[in-house]
């Protein structure tokens, strides 16, 4: 019975972690089409920014900070 219930738990544990992470995922993958990174919403964040990458807007690191 104890084995059971581990086990319910460990996949209720592992199933919204994976939930989780498609989440972000999807997040950082949207479908707003563009053409020059000027068509991607402005972005407020210190570390990332939107920019046009195969005809979509996506979440990259900005190129500004990199080393």
């Amino acid at each position: 019975m104890n084995k059971i219930l581990k086990f319910v738990y460990e996949m209720i544990l592992f199933l919204s972690l994976f939930h989780l992470a498609r989440e972000v995922h999807d997040v950082a993958h949207t479908d707003i089409p563009c053409e020059p990174d000027a068509d991607c919403p402005k972005s407020l964040h210190e570390y990332f920014e939107m920019k046009c990458i195969d005809k979509k807007c996506e979440w990259s690191r900005k190129t500004s900070l990199i080393p």
